[in-house]
């Protein structure tokens, strides 16, 4: 009965951390849509720089505590409190930092306008100290429809923000207050709905036992988004703001989606299995599920992506954005491994292991580095296809240590995965002729993504894919539980 009760809880997280992803990605995604119609690729570069620094003084703020917060059996008042305000206090010296070297960041690139933006941007810091707080309390209860309201009327907000000021011909500066009106609306509405209020206490001791965990996890944290934005230092600093706004829109899009269902799962899959810690076959067995329904999802998008990316750019971005294109196929086939870097990572980090987590980016990232210090010298592709091999050998790395811990090797993750890789990639093949139809590109566009949906979910009914049926007996139950609930209201 405890199980039955732990998995509807788990299902209807899964259920409103969805919405809140869909609907807000979804959103998202119309909104930059318009946004890029409206602006130049240069301008998107710009921000891309300034986004480098901002999201690495945010990994102080927003990182380790926080998962440190969701992980931890029993937490009380003194734990949040003293964590907020050790984040507060790291984040108004984070602020002041970027303040006063703007002027050498803007030295470095050559670029003079970049000093005003880093010091409006980077206020960005300090309120998402709060939100942190809110979203850690959010998720060990797992009261994840709260973030969907907060995260879906936030966006709306900073929308009609950015859009106007880049109608009206701000250029650059509608990017910058549409991100800093969506950090202030989420923490305005969450301050509302979340029942958390910092009070005056503060613990040492607290933040202590929390740091002996957390401070691995920053590290981790820190290397990760070090090494994933050095491409973008890398790529400002040697070419032109216009080619690195390509790069980041190509990217942009299977982040997009990845992030949308991935991040979706593993959010709600951190507490459930940190509350499994002890029992070590349940815990293996959600891993699993997890790598095998993210994947189910994942494999067809991105490979999907790769297919209709040059009629979907031309479409809906206009012909000024081609040149992001091919980074758009790379980058879908690097983020198609992405449930299983993240299912591995949750697990190690629910098992309180961040001392194994270290050591994986440690490793990782002196790979990546190397791969990276060879690929610049061939150009910005290379760059960007240095990310698929490091990609697929992080993706063994990161699986090695369950092996152990949970007895889930890489190879019974491969055979797990296998059969969607196998019909995506079959759909990928399906779908690719039809651009060679003669028919106008905007019925190409649908008729891709039509034929894919239903050769793609066809074939897996066809075929009983155990996925397949999971996923849509675990939507039937979530519907006619709702269903249930509502009627009883």
């Amino acid at each position: 009965m405890n199980n039955d009760l732990n998995k509807s809880k788990v299902i209807n997280s899964l259920f409103w951390k969805l919405m809140e992803r869909g609907g807000t990605q979804g959103l998202q995604f119309v909104v930059q849509i318009i946004l890029a119609r409206l602006l130049e690729p240069e301008q998107y570069g710009i921000i891309s720089i300034i986004t480098v620094f901002i999201a690495i003084a945010n990994v102080f703020v927003q990182s380790g505590f926080n998962t440190a917060l969701i992980q931890k059996k029993e937490v009380n008042e003194t734990d949040y409190s003293s964590v907020f305000y050790l984040s507060l206090a790291i984040s108004v010296v984070l602020y002041i930092s970027l303040f006063f070297t703007a002027p050498l960041i803007a030295d470095f690139y050559s670029m003079a306008q970049l000093v005003p933006v880093i010091r409006v941007l980077s206020i960005t810091l300090i309120i998402g100290t709060i939100t942190s707080i809110q979203n850690a309390v959010i998720s060990r209860n797992m009261e994840f429809r709260k973030l969907f309201t907060s995260s879906l009327g936030a966006t709306l907000i900073s929308a009609v923000v950015g859009i106007t000021m880049a109608y009206s011909g701000y250029g650059v500066w509608a990017l910058v207050a549409q991100q800093l009106t969506n950090q202030i609306a989420i923490t305005f509405i969450l301050w509302v709905t979340v029942d958390w209020r910092p009070k005056l206490l503060f613990s040492f001791k607290r933040v202590k036992v929390l740091f002996s965990f957390s401070s691995k996890l920053l590290i981790s944290q820190l290397l990760d988004t070090l090494y994933n934005n050095l491409r973008n230092l890398i790529i400002g600093r040697l070419y032109a703001p216009v080619i690195l706004g390509y790069y980041n829109r190509g990217e942009q899009f299977p982040s997009l989606i990845v992030t949308n269902v991935d991040s979706s799962i593993q959010s709600v899959m951190l507490p459930a299995l940190s509350s499994q810690q002890d029992n070590r076959k349940r815990m293996k067995d959600m891993m699993r599920r997890s790598i095998v329904t993210s994947s189910f999802l994942v494999f067809p998008m991105m490979i999907g992506l790769a297919v209709i990316a040059k009629p979907m750019v031309s479409i809906i971005l206009t012909d000024k954005w081609l040149p992001s294109v091919p980074y758009i196929q790379i980058f879908s086939l690097s983020y198609a491994l992405r449930p299983i870097h993240t299912s591995n990572l949750q697990a190690i980090n629910a098992l309180g292991r961040s001392d194994i987590f270290l050591r994986l980016e440690i490793v990782k990232k002196t790979m990546g580095i190397i791969v990276l210090a060879i690929s610049v010298n061939y150009g910005v592709y290379a760059i960007a296809l240095g990310a698929i091999l490091t990609s697929v050998i992080s993706s063994f790395i990161n699986a090695y240590p369950n092996r152990a811990l949970l007895d889930y090797s890489y190879l019974d993750q491969v055979k797990d995965i296998m059969p969607s890789f196998l019909l995506a990639l079959s759909m990928g093949v399906f779908i690719y002729g039809v651009q060679f139809l003669d028919i106008p590109v905007p019925l190409v566009l649908i008729l891709q993504i039509f034929a894919g949906t239903v050769f793609y979910f066809g074939v897996a009914k066809l075929l009983k894919m155990e996925t397949y049926e999971y996923l849509f007996k675990t939507i039937k139950e979530v519907l006619s539980k709702r269903k249930t609930m509502k009627n009883a209201m």
